[in-house]
């Protein structure tokens, strides 16, 4: 069974960094690609960045491009989200997403293995 582990979270200033990690365990892992989505109070689940274990790049959603950047070490089955000039609307639960039965990189929501979360508040 696969178990996802996210890290990292906090609370910080507007403008300020965290860095998330998320360690994958499990007997047999090996995942296609690995994400990050984040859940604000009342709001749904949304997108945030990708990376694919398999050659098939990176993707951010619109609102983090230029400010988050997911790297991940395959060796480690661990993916990372550096997050910069953070934003009070970047306040979110961030959870951590694999993708181990292969149902395409971007389908991230679709994906069948998650974390339980780590709570990043940026205060303005």
């Amino acid at each position: 069974q696969v178990q996802l582990v996210e890290s990292g979270g906090g609370l910080v200033q507007a403008g300020g960094s965290l860095r998330l990690s998320c360690a994958a365990s499990g007997r047999t892992f090996s995942a296609y690609a690995m994400g990050w989505v984040r859940q604000a109070p009342g709001k749904q689940r949304e997108f945030v960045a990708v990376t694919s274990w398999s050659g098939g790049g990176t993707y951010y959603a619109d609102s983090v491009k230029g400010r988050f950047t997911i790297s991940g070490d395959n060796a480690k089955n661990t993916v990372y989200l550096q997050m910069s000039s953070l934003e009070p609307a970047d306040t979110a639960v961030y959870y951590c997403g694999a993708d181990t039965v292969g149902v395409g990189v971007l389908n991230l929501l679709l994906y069948d293995s998650w974390g339980q979360g780590t709570q990043v508040t940026v205060s303005s």
